[in-house]
């Protein structure tokens, strides 16, 4: 499929030979690779495996910062030291700062993982661009967002946030700028560079939204939430001897 600039699908869970196949067919010149509980060193191998001439994938990571009750999701792109999960949410961002990632905002104010519209605001110097478009969200949730991306300044972005490997390429941020490398897609996000929130349409489109809707509830069962949440032994927990005691005074478990 022939276009100019970039198309990026900002924000993808899954990644293996269907994904990147369905990514091409639909148009995809840039995935971010962001799993949830998965070390940023494993996050990276997997997107340079995949990586080839039609489809750049760049590593990612959708950090959960606070503790259950106060859990706020913050995507990250362009790190060159892991970070953990259950680290506050100042912790997180001045991590993301230190290390000049692109810090964006996943799924404004859906449910309760998300960032408000007030810590939006009180962070938006911070934060480099919020998601106005989500495949898995419903018409209403992603009007909310894309006014109050509108709102607050910030630039937006688009996203499958896909799940399920059906639903890669719902959704995507277009840039006008032709972006080759992780690195340059870094600098796309972190500054004002020329971009459209672009996605799907049809019945079809809806239908693949309302499976990923539907997935959420299989994902967030109680006896995960157990596993996930409150167990401690999650790869990503900061107390994991891969983290070398570096984020003890910042863990929230």
């Amino acid at each position: 499929m022939s276009h100019t600039g970039t198309r990026v699908d900002a924000h993808v869970k899954v990644l293996d030979e269907h994904v990147v196949a369905r990514a091409k067919a639909r148009g995809i010149d840039a995935l971010v690779y962001a799993p949830h509980f998965v070390r940023l060193p494993e996050v990276r191998a997997r997107a340079e495996r995949f990586t080839d001439d039609e489809l750049l994938v760049v590593p990612g990571r959708e950090v959960f910062t606070g503790d259950w009750r106060t859990r706020r999701h913050l995507l990250a792109i362009g790190l060159e030291e892991p970070v953990p999960d259950f680290i506050t949410f100042e912790a997180a961002l001045a991590e993301f700062d230190r290390q000049d990632a692109a810090t964006l905002v996943p799924h404004p104010e859906f449910a309760n993982v998300s960032l408000t519209r007030p810590e939006i605001a009180a962070h938006a110097d911070r934060i480099d661009a919020a998601e106005t478009y989500n495949a898995k969200l419903l018409p209403h949730q992603n009007a909310r967002s894309r006014d109050l991306t509108r709102d607050v300044g910030l630039p937006g972005f688009a996203s499958s946030y896909a799940h399920l490997r059906g639903t890669v390429g719902e959704a995507w941020t277009a840039f006008e700028d032709d972006l080759a490398t992780p690195a340059d897609v870094v600098a796309a996000f972190r500054t004002d560079a020329p971009r459209r929130a672009v996605h799907r349409e049809g019945a079809a489109h809806r239908l693949r939204g309302l499976a990923e809707f539907a997935h959420l509830g299989y994902e967030n069962t109680w006896e995960k939430v157990d596993r996930l949440f409150l167990s401690g032994d999650e790869p990503t927990h900061p107390d994991s001897v891969f983290y070398e005691g570096r984020f003890d005074d910042v863990s929230v478990y």
